[in-house]
């Protein structure tokens, strides 16, 4: 190239690349100085400003970090979901920028996908008029899940003491993270069956919907009939109706109960009516039925008899050997609780009683 002409750096930089004139004289002195400059912004540049995608976060809160470093300053905070803007990923973290557009650093396991957040929506969306079997009260800090198994997605958490609704129930098998393999049978002729656990669908005070463990719940089952359970599991109550005693009104119970275990093939095997003895002053047992294969939900609502009036009515869905579905309804005309047979229904034999020995 002769003397004195003019030469043309190509610079390449984020975001955009130029063509820099330079003169011969300056020419070490500019290059020092640019080649300077982009050096020092090429770590900055794309890293941290371009959005990615959008997550939401999945604990009750979390700190946004300066850095990813054992030492760090707190740069904002983030809650239960919250929509955040993935800025950029590092190993087990990622940079968030928040709506008050706070950014920093938290650990990705803190954050969930849109397409789990959609999920959760969908879920409650789908639950939102299911019938409610209980009340429940948490008995720790506990996630939902989209799905009953201890791996499956959560978004929400609920606090010790939150009231929910129970829903519906599930089983799945136990699996612990860590846990190891399974076990090899003793006897080749007999498989080893895996342990089970219940889950509880449950709807929370805000109308989130989602599958918690049964054992983080304990059903708020009213004292005065939960002293009858009789070592069983109460599964779900409902208030039938009221009767008036003197100057207070005393509700009128279905309890439906299971054996104490979990992974249970049915819901509950047993329904049981309390009826309130006016002598007395004492709950009674009106009506019970036994070795039930019922499936949640129960309903209860209020239909007229004609004469009777308008009695309380409950009805039961209950699976034959076969697996079909049928539903039973019983009415209450207290003290009495009797079947409800549907158009064509043929009423059930009577079970023949036993001789005396």
């Amino acid at each position: 190239m002769p003397a004195g002409t003019p030469a043309l750096l190509w610079v390449t930089s984020q975001p955009r690349a130029r063509y820099i004139n330079l003169d011969p004289v300056k020419t070490d002195l500019r290059l020092c100085v640019l080649l300077s400059l982009t050096i020092a912004l090429l770590p900055g540049c794309g890293r941290g400003r371009r959005v990615q995608e959008t997550a939401y976060v999945s604990a009750p809160q979390a700190i946004l970090r300066d850095q990813v470093a054992a030492v760090y300053n707190k740069a904002g905070f983030v809650r239960n979901a919250e929509r955040v803007q993935v800025l950029d990923r590092d190993r087990r973290f990622a940079r968030v920028r928040n709506s008050k557009g706070e950014e920093g650093w938290i650990e990705q396991r803190n954050l969930v996908t849109q397409k789990v957040y959609d999920s959760c929506q969908k879920l409650t969306q789908q639950e939102q008029n299911s019938p409610v079997q209980a009340a429940g009260i948490t008995r720790t800090d506990t996630n939902i899940h989209l799905d009953p198994a201890r791996d499956a997605d959560h978004l929400y958490q609920l606090s010790q003491g939150a009231k929910v609704s129970i829903l519906k129930r599930a089983s799945s098998e136990k699996i612990l993270p860590g846990a190891p393999a399974k076990a090899a049978s003793l006897n080749n002729s007999k498989p080893v069956l895996p342990a089970m656990e219940d889950w509880w669908l449950i709807r929370d005070e805000q109308g989130h919907a989602g599958w918690v463990l049964a054992k983080m719940v304990d059903l708020d089952v009213p004292l005065e009939i939960a002293q009858y359970d009789e070592g069983q599991r109460v599964i779900a109550f409902f208030p039938l109706d009221d009767v008036a005693d003197g100057d207070k009104k005393v509700p009128q119970y279905l309890v439906v109960y299971s054996e104490s275990k979990e992974g249970l093939p049915f819901d509950y095997n047993q329904a049981r009516v309390f009826t309130w003895n006016l002598k007395r002053h004492r709950y009674e047992t009106a009506y019970r039925e036994r070795n039930l294969n019922g499936m949640l939900p129960v309903t209860v609502s209020q239909e007229n008899f004609d004469k009777e009036g308008t009695l309380p009515v409950f009805v039961l869905r209950v699976q034959d050997e076969s697996g079909n579905s049928q539903e039973r309804k019983y009415k209450l005309n207290t003290p009495i609780v009797r079947r409800v047979l549907a158009p064509g229904e043929v009423k059930p034999a009577a079970k023949p009683k036993r001789k005396a020995g």
